[in-house]
């Protein structure tokens, strides 16, 4: 007995030395930053809203390679031309060009919504929903974008929010059966409100149905970025739609840390408004900041 608590003496002086040790260089900031640089897994890309909106599938690649952005979410209606009416052999070729890249293919942004009034326009919606399910499937990709993007007037607000979440609910059972997440955007008149989307997804309790955080400024009403960020956060999915980090009012370097915080794995994606001269360069430079936004130093 003797001696095993004479090792046990040695192995907690040794772990002793040790941590004084790191004190005496790892200031309080500094563990912060070691921690959020350990645990932060999350991945720089683009949404082809308008930096990529004129560029053909082999160029947006190059593009994206040239820029170190691993992955991109592909708008429909795009210069890239990735949409419905591809043939089969068509959208193999899709596949294969980004398998043999370094970008990641990470599904279609679409308009798909569910708010309609007009039960007919919302049967198109949940097909065509679909029908960009089985688009993404076969090009290699791993999700749909969809939104809802009002509360119609005349409809009582519980009713269409039911109404969203019952078909989110019927394309996000669709969509794991073929591997696909349903990504529902932070969007739309009244609907970008987080209760709003909180009790959305109190409806659309299928677990394939996800939150796709935008970063609009009713973030910052009600309770505020942290209490709508904690109201939604058990639903995230694996897109998260950002502005230029370095322009406006909205707090990007908060909204990091809190991803950080949660250990968020998912993918940031540059959803940008400007129109650079350059936008390969100006993509470079949203991906030195967001490096140093995952420090906490920008």
């Amino acid at each position: 007995m003797r001696n095993f608590n004479q090792k046990q003496d040695r192995r907690n002086f040794n772990k002793s030395l040790f941590m004084a040790g790191l004190g005496a260089v790892i200031t309080p900031n500094s563990f912060l930053e070691l921690n959020a640089i350990r645990r932060s897994k999350m991945k720089l890309g683009l949404v082809t809203y308008l930096w990529g909106k004129d560029w053909d599938l082999d160029t947006l690649i190059k593009n994206c390679e040239d820029a170190k952005l691993g992955g991109v979410e592909l708008r429909v209606e795009h210069a890239h031309n990735v949409h419905t009416g591809l043939t089969m052999p068509e959208r193999k070729e899709v596949k294969m060009k980004f398998e043999g890249s370094k970008v990641e293919c990470l599904g279609m942004g679409t308009n798909q919504d569910y708010h309609h009034t007009d039960q007919s326009v919302l049967r198109e919606s949940i097909e065509k929903t679909k029908e960009f399910i089985k688009l993404s499937h076969d090009i290699g990709a791993t999700g749909v974008k969809v939104k809802p993007n009002t509360l119609p007037e005349g409809v009582s607000k519980e009713k269409t929010i039911e109404q969203i979440g019952k078909s989110l609910n019927e394309v996000a059972a669709f969509g794991a059966e073929y591997g696909q997440q349903i990504r529902v955007e932070v969007h739309g008149r009244k609907t970008q409100r987080l209760p709003v989307m909180k009790a959305i997804f109190d409806v659309a309790d299928h677990p394939n149905a996800t939150v796709c955080w935008n970063c609009n400024d009713e973030d910052l009403m009600d309770g505020g970025l942290k209490e709508n960020f904690n109201l939604v956060k058990g639903r995230f999915g694996d897109t998260v739609h950002v502005r230029e980090l370095n322009v406006g009012e909205y707090p990007y370097q908060d909204l990091m840390n809190l991803f950080v915080e949660m250990d968020y794995n998912g993918w940031i994606l540059l959803e940008c408004r400007t129109d650079p001269a350059d936008r390969v360069v100006a993509m470079k430079e949203q991906h030195k900041i967001f490096k140093k936004m995952l420090k906490g130093k920008y």
